[in-house]
Order: C-alpha cells, then structure tokens, then sequence
C-alpha cells in the first residue's frame, strides 16, 4: 500500500529541492503517492489549525504525511494535520516552536536542541544521489555571489579559477553562476583556458542540469558561499573543493564550512595551493536517505 505524501511547496526553488529530496528518497524505500499542494493564506490556515474545519483538501486521500520547507509552509502543515490526521514534518528551523511538529530536520549549523522530534542533518537535503558516473577529467564549478555571510571579490575568484584550469590541461571544466553572481564576473572568463572553460550562466540551466553535472564531475569546487551546493557536490561523491570569498563576519554558516575542512570532506583552495590533494569524501552522504530511512523505520516499518 502506498504512503500517502502530502508535500507543501511555497514556490521557492531552494525549499523544494529539500522537501521534493525527501519525498524521492522515502520512494527509494518504498511505494510513495505524493500530492504537492501550495499552503492556505495564513489567516485560512491559522482557523483551519485552532477550529479543526476546512472545505479544502475534501477530495485528496487521507495524508499519512505532511512535508513543509519554508516559514510560508508551516501553519498549513499544522492545519492539515488537525483536519485530515498524519505526521507533520518540517525542513530547517521553524519559527514556530518545535514541539508543535512531528520531526524537524534542522542543519547541525543551526545548532537544533536535542529534542526526541528534532534530527540534526549535515546541510540542507537535496535531491542528488551518489554517481558511479564520475568523470576524472570533467571539472565543475558553481559560483555564487554576494550573501548576508559572506562578501565578494571578482578579481579573486576569477585567480582562483585560473589557477585551477592552468594546474591541468587533461580537465575540460564546466562553469555556471548563480542569481546572486555579479553580472560583470563572466566578462574576464570568455577566453581563458584556450576553450578548456565552458561557461552556462544560470539562466540557461534547467532543473535537472546541475544534478547532471554532478553525476560527471570528477572534482567540483564552489564558493564558499554556495553552501546548500557544497551539500550537493558531497552527495554526489566526487571531489569536492572550496573556492575562498571573503568572510563578513564569524557565522554559524562558515562555522559549518570549516567543520566540513577539517574532517576532510572538502579542501579548501589555500591547502590545495600549498599541495593538498583534493580527496574523496572520507564516506558516502545521503542526508535525504538517512532521513528518509529515519521516518519509515520509526513510523511506517
């Protein structure tokens, strides 16, 4: 028998890649029927929680799950339960009190309390599965941007870059930019690397473009900033290098980042440039599956 998923999307790319993850790797383990709904007005959604009354969702199966990433999501998860049953769960911290949820899959740079319904998780979950496609001689780099935790310096990540394509001429490196890229950061690169670079911006990327590239790339390296594709790149297998932004500020983000460094699941640029090899993570990372595996063995065996 199918579980039925009910899964609350806010329409925000980032939010789905987590809580659609979840849904792929709970169908790895099992049949899954999934209905993706967009949350109540807050106002509908708050009566629906403190009345238990709703004409919506009369004609979809009874949920034996509600998922919900974003703030935007959280009340319709709570209505939803009191109207149709099932466990609610939540991805990343939510703004209302913990206890109010099922499970809350919280990052560990968040630092989640520990709590019977929290599961700290290395990251935000995404959708990218271990490749046994890895190419050695297929480079990836994501570049990212301005952030609230980090800053930006065009001139350096373009040197880092260059000294990465220069460093070996069997790599053929593919390149995309991110919404938060400076849109004047791709002039310098045209006609670096004698047509070993090829660039993609983001707007000509679909959704499934970056998990294919992924599977491909024998080594990545992302700024620093990018950390939700950092997460990625570990989940895919391959190598996996920090390209060095600088730091507004000491933040739980950055803390994160440097966990990451020294347990040796990424390299950073400054230790790959005094001889550091750029090494495999040390074990596989599936946050989606181990969470997945955490919700069916618990609650669905």
């Amino acid at each position: 028998m199918a579980l039925v998923v009910w899964r609350f999307s806010d329409g925000k790319a980032g939010h789905d890649n987590q809580s659609q993850g979840l849904v792929e790797a709970l169908a790895r383990l099992r049949p899954v029927e999934t209905h993706t709904l967009n949350p109540l007005p807050p106002a509908a959604a708050l009566k629906a929680w403190l009345f238990g009354r709703l004409s919506s969702w009369n004609d979809l199966p009874a949920p034996a799950l509600l998922l919900g990433a974003g703030h935007g999501t959280h009340l319709s998860l709570l209505a939803a339960r009191r109207v149709r049953g099932g466990r609610n769960v939540v991805l990343m911290h939510p703004t209302l009190p913990l206890g109010l949820f099922d499970l809350c899959l919280i990052p560990e740079h968040d630092a989640p309390p520990s709590r019977a319904n929290v599961l700290a998780t290395r990251g935000a979950l995404n959708r990218i599965q271990l490749s046994t496609t890895l190419d050695p001689q297929q480079g990836l780099l994501l570049i990212g941007g301005p952030s609230a935790h980090f800053g930006w310096d065009d001139s350096g990540v373009r040197q880092q870059i260059a000294a990465l394509v220069a460093a070996d001429s069997t790599i053929h490196w593919m390149l995309t930019t991110s919404r938060r890229t400076p849109r004047d950061f791709l002039e310098a690169l045209a006609a670096m690397a004698e047509g070993r670079l090829t660039v993609v911006p983001v707007a000509a990327t679909g959704p499934d473009w970056l998990p294919a590239q992924l599977a491909r790339a024998g080594q990545t390296w992302v700024t620093a900033d990018s950390v939700s594709m950092v997460y990625e790149a570990l989940t895919a297998g391959g190598r996996v290098g920090i390209l060095e932004v600088p730091r507004r500020r000491p933040s739980r983000i950055s803390r994160g980042l440097d966990a990451l460094i020294v347990e040796g699941w990424v390299t950073s640029f400054a230790d790959w440039q005094r001889g550091a090899r750029l090494q495999r993570p040390p074990g596989v990372f599936n946050e989606a599956e181990r969470c997945a595996r955490w919700i069916v063995e618990r609650w669905f065996a």
